[in-house]
């Protein structure tokens, strides 16, 4: 059987880390993830979903992730039976971590709660500044294209344009 689950989304609380009775480590969080589709309506829906990390992961959830940051969580769905204060039988689902993933930079998360400047939501696609280091030259290996004898300005080779050979 496979239950695996892959989710990512903003935390919308700092994680608990507390310990178990042996010193076992237990954070808990909640993940708001949007929903892949927009309803007539046009406001995108959001889950909200529990998330239960153990041991090492949940120490370094605890450390390095707070309410905002976009974070990928890969795990399983587990359903737990309990009973509440009034003795009502009651269920609840949550996402047991096996692994927690950067779902953005620390940058992008310290500017503003994870939004752009043109106002739509930014899912953590790091950017990079500064200008390109002018004596850079990419090794493309066996993807260079050959030079001819007549080399285009800037070092490019002009390619001759005979598709005689291709099979299509």
């Amino acid at each position: 059987m496979l239950n695996h689950i892959v989710l990512m989304g903003r935390l919308t609380r700092d994680p608990e880390l507390r310990r178990t009775g042996s010193g076992v480590a237990v954070a808990s969080f909640t993940l708001a993830v949007d929903r892949d589709y927009r309803p007539e309506n046009g406001e995108r829906e959001v889950d909200f979903i529990n998330i239960v990390a153990w041991r090492s992961t949940a120490e370094f959830v605890s450390r390095y992730f707070s309410k905002g940051r976009m974070a990928v969580v890969s795990g399983r769905l587990q359903i737990r039976n309990w009973t509440d204060t009034e003795g009502s039988k009651r269920r609840s689902a949550e996402v047991v971590a096996d692994n927690i993933y950067f779902g953005d930079s620390k940058r992008d998360s310290d500017q503003g709660g994870g939004q752009n400047n043109s106002g739509q939501q930014d899912y953590g696609a790091p950017q990079y500044g500064g200008a390109p280091d002018p004596g850079y030259q990419p090794d493309y290996g066996a993807f260079a294209a050959q030079p001819t004898s007549a080399a285009a300005p800037g070092d490019f080779a002009i390619l001759e344009d005979d598709d005689s050979e291709l099979p299509f």
